[in-house]
């Protein structure tokens, strides 16, 4: 059992509908897109009478459906988007080749300029360099000889700072010898208090170690004694220190007077006077004195110390006179050489600063033998291409030129093309020659843009597949590879 499906014909304004409703995403102008709807029109129905002519001429049956029209137009509307796109490529290819070109001729003479302005400017920076490179030889030569001369000077002051450092290490170690002694017995003043000093000024009939001590305090101090009578009844007078004693121990700034001695003058009546007669005495030692008085120790300590201060400061006292005679004269090196180390600052800045200049310079320099060379590689280039491609301007330009024609006749060339696909297959070479002869005419009517001569295998062949196919076999005739596309 078998049904037949039977296909009413669509009314005219139903296939105009249906064109006007695929076509609307086209880019295309109005008239254009409406001579379009009518030439879609036009194909079914103009292939519907011929369909019937085909039959009674050659007994063949050719149906025109809905699907042939449906298949006209999107045919249409795919291959018109490709074909736009294949062509606008390779139309932007061509025009993109021209723009470098002229790009290039331009840059030509743009690089000429260039190259010319450069080389005078390079030519002035090597002279300038070459100039400072003689002027930093010249001042490099009287850097090093004020070098030498600071280096002299340095040798100068380093021995006389040498010397200052030896007098100086002397007299510190001949101090070291009374120093300890001396600090001792500042020690053991700082631990006599006021009612120690009380105890030993009150004392009516001190014991003899007592009066030995602050007699020799009162020597050390420039007090005179008191003249008395010989308490044994000799009838001579004695001296008597006891009395100025008791008043130098009333003193409320005794010890203070003590510390604050001055000890590198002390006097030398006073001093030759302790030594004959207080610190070779028996009884004039601290460790016997202490039995008797604390206070006394301390003061008897404080005594000896100061004289063994005296004793050797006599010693460094002529060591002190070199060392402030050495310290000056190291002063006055060092100013020397401090003003000649200052000449030489100011010479090396200078020279300093000529060479970064110098070093600013070459690299300017350098920068423009880059730029000089990178500008004669580009127009060697520039000139290459130009002269190599000058040839292909013409062509380039022709070519662009026909490519944006083609851009325009597309939409026709692939409206007749796809109703070719859609509706004349079945067709022979007569039928169809005929039929796209008059749709051309019909489109230069409608004003529908087309090329002057129509080809199908020029619009929707691709010549190298076209080439494959008549290798393997196919006729070369238009009809053959109209049928193969």
């Amino acid at each position: 059992c078998c049904t037949i499906d039977w296909f009413m014909p669509w009314p005219e304004d139903a296939l105009e509908l249906v064109a006007n409703r695929f076509l609307d995403s086209l880019d295309m102008e109005d008239g254009v897109k409406s001579a379009t709807v009518y030439m879609c029109k036009y194909f079914h129905e103009s292939v519907r009478t011929m369909s019937e002519r085909f039959h009674s001429t050659l007994k063949r049956f050719n149906y025109v459906t809905p699907t042939s029209y449906l298949e006209l137009i999107l045919t249409f509307k795919k291959l018109l988007t490709q074909k736009r796109e294949e062509i606008s490529k390779m139309k932007f290819r061509y025009e993109n080749g021209l723009e470098q070109l002229a790009f290039a001729s331009s840059q030509v003479s743009v690089m000429q300029t260039e190259l010319e302005a450069l080389k005078p400017e390079l030519e002035q920076t090597s002279l300038e360099t070459d100039k400072m490179m003689v002027k930093i030889e010249h001042d490099t030569v009287e850097v090093d000889a004020k070098k030498e001369v600071v280096a002299a000077d340095e040798a100068v002051a380093n021995e006389a700072a040498t010397a200052a450092a030896a007098i100086k290490e002397e007299c510190e170690a001949d101090l070291a010898v009374a120093m300890p002694a001396l600090n001792a017995a500042l020690a053991a003043l700082d631990t006599l208090k006021p009612s120690d000093i009380t105890i030993v000024k009150s004392m009516k009939n001190p014991p003899d170690a007592v009066k030995l001590v602050m007699e020799a305090v009162c020597v050390m101090r420039g007090i005179k004694a008191e003249r008395k009578p010989d308490p044994s009844g000799s009838g001579k007078m004695i001296e008597d220190y006891w009395g100025p004693s008791q008043k130098l121990l009333g003193d409320m700034k005794f010890l203070e007077a003590l510390k604050t001695y001055d000890k590198d003058n002390i006097p030398a009546p006073a001093i030759k006077k302790i030594r004959e007669k207080f610190v070779e005495h028996p009884l004039f030692k601290p460790e016997l004195i202490k039995n008797v008085s604390s206070a006394c120790e301390g003061l008897c300590k404080w005594v000896l110390a100061m004289e063994i201060y005296e004793r050797v400061a006599k010693v460094v006292a002529p060591k002190k006179i070199a060392l402030a005679a050495a310290e000056a004269e190291l002063e006055t090196q060092m100013g020397k050489l401090n003003a000649k180390r200052a000449e030489l600052k100011t010479i090396v800045d200078k020279l300093q600063s000529l060479q970064d200049q110098f070093d600013e310079m070459t690299r300017k320099k350098q920068d423009l033998e880059f730029n000089i060379d990178l500008c004669a590689k580009k127009l060697d280039r520039a000139e290459k291409l130009i002269s190599g491609l000058g040839g292909e301007k013409d062509r380039w330009t022709a070519q662009a030129q026909m490519l944006g024609e083609k851009y325009t006749n597309i939409t026709g060339d692939v409206l007749v093309s796809s109703a070719i696909v859609a509706y004349l297959g079945a067709f022979t070479v007569d039928f169809r020659n005929e039929a796209t002869a008059e749709w051309m005419t019909l489109c230069r009517e409608k004003e529908i843009p087309c090329s002057t001569v129509f080809s199908m295998s020029g619009t929707l062949g691709e010549p190298v597949k076209i080439r494959d196919w008549n290798i393997a076999g196919l006729p070369v005739d238009s009809f053959s590879v109209d049928n193969g596309i």
